[in-house]
């Protein structure tokens, strides 16, 4: 049997290999989340204007939950834009 030092690969076997996904709330102790920072909520937000999914920002249901509020406030006050061509 072959050890996996012996096995040549054609491509890279670390591709695809994401990092762990954290909350960063939880990791950098954030309790509040400002819906008169836009400038932070872009992060959340893809180029379109919509909001990213948990699973490709990796927040937590209840941090995930909060900046959806925060967006939707930000955008009913003109802060934020609905809808947009290459926000960011």
């Amino acid at each position: 049997m072959a050890s996996r030092d012996d096995i040549k690969f054609l491509s890279n076997p670390n591709i695809g290999k994401d990092n762990k996904k954290y909350c960063r709330f939880k990791k950098f102790g954030i309790k509040h989340i400002d819906y008169k920072d836009p400038d932070f909520l872009i992060q959340f937000v893809n180029p379109q204007g919509k909001l990213l999914p948990r699973r490709i920002t990796g927040n937590s249901l209840k941090y995930q939950k909060k900046v959806a509020v925060a967006v939707k406030r930000a955008r009913h006050l003109a802060m934020m834009p609905y809808v947009t061509d290459l926000l960011k």
